[in-house]
């Protein structure tokens, strides 16, 4: 587990649009179970992500890291590229 400075959350995500200058729509998978049903059930959350250099495609597997309020809507900032779409 690596040390960190500040206690700002960090996740991994997907990215699913690069349309945008200079950010990035984002998405995040959880699995949880029904609560009455108990399957497994996938909920999707997305988020609107800062990248300076517009260097992340779609598909890219990116860990990204809360800020403060960028824009309307814009929380997070990509940190690093985790993987990549092959």
């Amino acid at each position: 587990m690596e040390k960190r400075d500040n206690r700002r959350r960090l996740l991994t995500a997907t990215v699913v649009s690069d349309k945008m200058d200079k950010t990035r729509v984002v998405q995040i998978q959880k699995v949880a179970k029904h609560a009455k049903y108990e399957k497994p059930v996938r909920r999707f959350v997305k988020y609107k992500a800062h990248d300076e250099k517009n260097a992340t495609k779609v598909g890219d597997v990116v860990r990204i890291m809360e800020t403060r309020p960028l824009s309307k809507d814009k929380r997070w900032i990509i940190q690093e590229v985790v993987g990549s779409k092959a």
